[in-house]
């Protein structure tokens, strides 16, 4: 099954520390409803950070609805 990565941005000099510890949120959500597979991490960029989250396409909806991520990609 294809992957998609979600991406949520967080701005400011806090952003950092602000999206290790929504990835840290998103391994909790990818348990509690049972996304195996999945892997989260963050890329620190000038002046923002994102936390990404991949996945099976099988849990997009479920992403999508209830995180409401900024943007996502499918990975083939």
């Amino acid at each position: 099954m294809p992957t998609l990565r979600f991406h949520w941005d967080f701005l400011g000099p806090d952003a950092p520390i602000t999206a290790k510890h929504f990835c840290h949120h998103l391994e909790e959500f990818c348990e509690l409803h049972k996304i195996a597979e999945q892997r989260t991490f963050t890329t620190d960029l000038q002046g923002r950070s994102v936390a990404s989250l991949e996945c099976d396409e099988q849990h997009m909806l479920l992403v999508r609805d209830l995180l409401r991520p900024k943007r996502a990609e499918r990975l083939g």
